[in-house]
Formats: C-alpha cells, sequence, structure tokens
C-alpha cells in the first residue's frame, strides 16, 4: 500500500505549508517536524517539503526542500554543493580484501604529479585548491559496489548498467570551500536571508562547481590505483544547493533534484542503495530523498553502538563488504543501525510517486578515512575506544 502523505498547513497568516512525504509507519522525528514548521514560518516562505529521510538538522531539517521569496543560506548550510556521482568502472577481478589496501589516502588532496589530475579540466572553481580531491568526514564515502537487482531494465540499459557491473559511487562536497562562504554570510547577517543574493548565488555556484568537480578528481583517483581508466559520472545530483525556479529560491538541504533526473539514493555501508528514475512535482518541490536519513544523533549512535557491534563487525558488513576506516569513533557514528530502513524510504517515495527504481547497487569497498595500521589501532584499543 502506498504511504499517506502527513499534511500540515499552520494556519497562523503568512506562514508557509508544510507537507511530509511518508507513511504512518516510518520513522519521522517529531523535532524534524518541528524544524519544518519552524521553516516554515520564516519571512518570505511559500512550502517546506520534507522527504522519507526527514531528520533534525542544526538550524534547518535535513532532507527537506524548502521553496521562499527569500534567499537564506544557512537553508542550504555549509556544505554547499554536496552531493553523489556514480561512475562505471572496469576491473578483471574483485577481491575486497585486495581492494580495500589499494584505496588511495583520500583524506589529502593528490600529488601534484598525480596522473588523476587529467580530470581537471579548465580552472578550479574560486580557485580553491585546498582539500579538492579529498572525501571528508560525516556521511561522505566513496564506495566500491555491484549492481544488484535491476528493476527497471529499460531504464537502466539506457544507463548502460546491467546485473554484476561495478560502479563506483562518491559522496562528497565543497569542503572548506562551501564553510568558508556560509561563514562569510553568518558572520554578519546569522540565521537571517541573503543581502546581495546575486551575490552569494555566484559564490554557491562556484562551490557547486567545486563540488561536482572533487567527485570526478576523487573517482579518477580511486580508478587508477584500482586498475582501471576513469570514466565520466553517469549519475551527479547534488543535494546541498539553492535553485531559482519560477521566480523563487528553492533551498534543498538533503535533498536531490527530482525533476526528471537520475538519483542515487544512499543506503548504509551494510545495505544497497536505490538508483532511481524522479520525477517529483511541485508538492514536493521537486525533490527526493538523498539517503536512508539518520534515526539516531550521533552522541546516541556511539553509544548505543559499543554496546551493541565490535569494530571488526563493523569493518565487515552484513552483505560481505569491508569498509576502509581508521576513526572508530566514525565507525560507530555511522553504523548502518544509526539510519532508517533504506527499502521504507524507497518505498515512500514510490507510493508517493516521486521516483521510480532503477537498479540497487550493493556495497564491496566502502572508504570512510584511512586505516591507521595495526599500531595506531592498538593504541586506538588501549584508549578504550570501542569493543575489540
Amino acid at each position: 500500500m502506498p504511504p499517506s502523505v502527513r499534511e500540515n498547513s499552520l494556519s497562523q497568516e503568512k506562514t508557509a505549508s508544510v507537507t511530509v512525504f511518508a507513511g504512518h509507519g516510518s520513522w519521522i522525528e517529531s523535532d524534524a517536524v518541528t524544524q519544518c514548521h519552524q521553516v516554515a514560518a520564516l519571512p518570505g516562505m511559500i512550502h517546506v517539503a520534507g522527504l522519507p529521510d526527514l531528520h533534525p538538522g542544526k538550524g534547518a531539517p535535513i532532507g527537506a526542500a524548502m521553496a521562499s521569496a527569500v534567499l537564506y543560506p544557512h537553508l542550504v548550510g555549509s556544505d554547499i554543493g554536496c552531493g553523489i556521482a556514480v561512475f562505471p568502472i572496469g576491473l578483471k577481478r574483485v577481491v575486497p580484501e585486495r581492494l580495500a589496501g589499494r584505496f588511495p589516502d583520500l583524506d589529502r588532496s593528490p600529488e601534484p604529479d598525480d596522473p588523476a589530475w587529467d580530470a581537471v579540466a579548465g580552472d578550479i572553481p574560486a580557485g580553491h585548491r585546498d582539500g579538492l580531491g579529498t572525501v571528508g568526514r560525516g556521511n561522505h564515502f566513496v564506495e566500491l559496489a555491484r549492481v544488484g537487482t535491476v528493476l527497471d531494465a529499460g531504464h537502466a540499459t539506457r544507463l548502460g548498467l546491467t546485473a554484476g557491473d561495478l560502479v563506483l559511487i562518491v559522496h562528497s562536497g565543497s569542503r572548506g570551500l562551501g564553510e568558508r562562504i556560509l561563514r562569510a554570510h553568518t558572520e554578519v547577517l546569522g540565521a537571517g536571508p541573503a543581502a546581495d543574493p546575486a551575490a552569494y548565488l555566484a559564490r554557491h555556484d562556484d562551490a557547486v562547481r567545486w563540488g561536482s568537480l572533487n567527485r570526478r578528481l576523487m573517482a579518477a583517483r580511486v580508478a587508477r590505483a584500482l586498475g582501471a581508466e576513469p570514466a565520466g559520472p553517469i549519475v551527479d545530483e547534488c543535494h546541498n544547493l539553492v535553485e531559482v525556479r519560477d521566480g523563487t529560491y528553492l533551498h534543498r538541504k538533503g535533498a536531490a533534484r527530482g525533476d526528471g533526473r537520475d538519483v542515487l539514493v544512499a543506503g548504509t555501508r551494510g545495505t544497497p542503495s536505490y538508483l532511481v528514475a524522479a520525477h517529483a512535482g511541485p508538492e514536493a518541490n521537486y525533490s527526493v530523498a538523498h539517503g536512508a536519513g539518520r534515526k539516531m544523533s550521533r552522541a546516541d549512535a556511539l553509544v548505543r553502538g559499543r554496546a551493541k557491534h565490535t569494530v571488526e563487525e563493523l569493518r565487515r558488513t552484513p552483505v560481505g563488504s569491508l569498509v576502509v576506516c581508521g576513526d572508530r569513533q566514525l565507525l560507530f557514528e555511522e553504523a548502518p543501525t544509526a539510519y532508517k530502513r533504506i527499502e521504507q524510504v524507497i518505498g515512500d517515495l514510490v507510493g508517493s510517486g516521486l521516483a521510480t527504481p532503477v537498479v540497487t547497487t550493493v556495497p564491496v569497498v566502502t572508504y570512510k578515512t584511512r586505516d591507521l595500521g595495526p599500531a595506531a589501532q592498538r593504541r586506538d584499543r588501549r584508549r578504550g575506544r570501542g569493543r575489540s
């Protein structure tokens, strides 16, 4: 049965409408819905759409698309241009243990003579080289995955995908550039609207382009390290941005553009992800979910994860994949159990008429941050960070 759409329209004058696209059995925190209404009460807001991965954020909900006559930089946040790209990759032999050890150090930019720089054509947006070609922390990742179930054969064929194909999935954004842009605004105006929308949008657009370039450079680095030729993306969708649409500002924070686009809706390190064909309309602010969405805060995930999981359990997932992550705290914070069920999120998108699944992707190796090596891990254990 399709999920019901939760309508929440406040009656006060000049308050925007709020719609949350989730079934009654879906996990949506009341704090996240409250944040949607707080945003709806801002001057100039028109409509707030909460997607099935909706959860609370810092100052604004994550998993939401917010239309307004006024541009609010804080509704996009600091990681402007963050998104997910999917790249085909050809490998002859897939042994996860061997491939995991061949991932480059994505915590550092590539050396100047690294051939992966060939993926960078033209000028670097804003001339910002710091952090280019790096993944960052939090929920960012680079993943070698295998196409699992084909759910729409015709669409999959148009994308060049068949069951068993390998792809690289890269989730990252504008790193320090986006943070610098937001800080420049908040130091003067806090959570208020942009004083000069055109000037903000020019910097914002640089960050969006930078984020896409960053994903391409990382994909090229990983492909070469694994012994494959780099390829261009078949999907590259940003989910932290402002779009000027029909004379309004459409803010997306953790929401992907859903107007006829292909979107990779990320699962977790231990579950499939779904590549979907999005066809969302105005009620959803032309947007779809970008991932499973957190159901635990990082602090809660750390406490509960240490009580429930071992480090080894989180490095070898239920689907047989490996997680490269030398930061034990990050392992627990990003445990699959900290997220909603991706199947529920996809079911809500489908039931609400927002997307059609095309294929699933199953993790083989997921890179979070470089492995510190046995000696550092032993020191980590002596500090008592996590069970082993």
